[in-house]
């Protein structure tokens, strides 16, 4: 069992940056993901990296804006968002899956999420 722990989320005003992180207690070989939910709307993709940091992958709507990272050996991955909007105010979650893919119903292990605020 692979526990997941999020941290970082806050208020902040547009334009802002802010980086969350996601503790593990094991990554092994999984890809970690993270994703959003804003209020009244579905889960949605942000951004996944490979276990090994080799790959990368992000939703269009923060290419350029959001950059995943991980540091294997603290257990930990980062997502550093830029140039914030009142549309990224959501939950985010981080989560764990054997796979790299963008399918949330992949992902094994899910943390409770951290929540961003953006007002407009």
């Amino acid at each position: 069992q692979v526990q997941l722990v999020e941290s970082g989320g806050r208020l902040v005003q547009a334009g802002a940056s802010l980086r969350l992180s996601c503790a593990a207690s094991a990554f092994n070989t999984y890809t970690t993901g993270w994703f959003r939910q804003a209020p009244g709307k579905e889960r949605e993709f942000v951004a996944a990296i490979k276990w090994t940091g080799s790959r990368t992958y992000y939703a269009d709507s923060v290419k350029g804006r959001f950059t995943i990272s991980r540091d294997n050996a603290k257990n930990t991955v980062y997502l550093q968002m830029n140039s914030l909007k009142p549309e990224d105010t959501a939950t985010y979650y981080c989560a764990g899956s054997l796979s790299f893919t963008t399918r949330g119903g992949e992902y094994r292990y899910w943390g409770q999420g951290t929540q961003v605020t953006v007002p407009s």
